[in-house]
């Protein structure tokens, strides 16, 4: 049997990231075997974080990954029980090895993402890599979402310390740095005032008819003569429109201005918003 010394031990700890005295333990347990050590506590560290994964992970992050050609993009979200872990670097390294999984990935869902194999460690899957962490710092972790965009420029901007995020889609013929910066300032619009689509176009029309139903029924309640009726509710619509889609929502750094207004005078060439994703910490959500 190996002596236990306490260069043994934090060896070990720093393998696992588990604390000094369970690595003790392992060791003894092992007769000083290393692999086995750290089998054991893998092990346990499993147990842990089974039992911890009945818990409700309402807290975490919101990240964005882009690839080097800027043409694609992921937004993910990743919850934790509380906000504190949410600021670990074992949390944040955790996120980071996810989303830039998910920029080489094919998966279309969560479940398919986590049966793959990590990049960090490809003798392990993506839900072994969430239960080692979970089994390290003693909290429920959980994968909540994903979403993936592709275009000739992807931008992104990460809101109130990871609370919200959005990744934004553009189709233009060069990118410079107006343009760059036109992107971002999109992508802040979405995060402040959620808009739901990108242009009127977008909105479906069963929707478009639900509005104007909701809208028909409110206006004749109110005791308006029928034959105005059809005119007030284009005007609804007009507003609805201004709410809810990016293009015609007042510009935030200028609310005198559409935000179409910005982007024709910010560039001179064809630019188009293909799509955006927000995310926000909590949320529901399907995916």
């Amino acid at each position: 049997m190996a002596e236990i010394t306490s260069k043994l031990v934090q060896e070990l700890r720093e393998k696992t990231g588990v604390g000094m005295m369970d690595c003790k333990r392992a060791l003894e347990e092992s007769k000083g075997d290393m692999e086995e050590a750290i089998k054991l506590l893998r092990k346990k560290g499993m147990a842990t974080a089974e039992k911890r994964a009945e818990k409700s992970a309402n807290e975490g992050q919101i990240a964005s990954f882009i690839s080097s050609d800027m043409k694609k993009g992921v937004i993910v979200e990743l919850n934790c029980e509380t906000d504190f872990v949410a600021k670990t670097d074992d949390f944040k390294n955790l996120l980071n090895e996810i989303g830039n999984k998910l920029l080489v990935s094919s998966a279309k869902s969560v479940a398919d993402l986590l049966e793959e194999n990590s990049i960090a460690d490809p003798s392990q899957k993506i839900k072994d890599r969430i239960l080692a962490v979970i089994g390290r710092i003693g909290e429920n972790i959980q994968l909540k979402r994903f979403d993936k965009l592709e275009g000739d420029y992807i931008s992104t901007y990460i809101h109130a310390g990871g609370k919200v995020g959005v990744i934004l889609s553009a189709k233009v013929g060069s990118v410079d740095e107006k343009v760059k910066e036109l992107c971002k300032d999109l992508c802040m619009q979405v995060v402040a005032a959620s808009p739901r689509f990108v242009a009127p176009k977008d909105v479906s029309s069963e929707v478009i008819e639900s509005e104007k139903e909701i809208y028909r029924e409110q206006i004749l309640a109110q005791g308006k003569p029928a034959n105005i009726v059809d005119k007030i509710v284009e005007g609804k619509m007009g507003k609805f429109f201004e709410e809810v889609c990016l293009i015609e929502q007042p510009f935030i750094k200028d609310p005198a201005i559409k935000v179409s207004k910005h982007i024709s005078s910010t560039v001179s060439e064809p630019f188009e918003v293909l799509s955006f994703k927000r995310f926000q910490v909590g949320e529901s959500s399907s995916k």
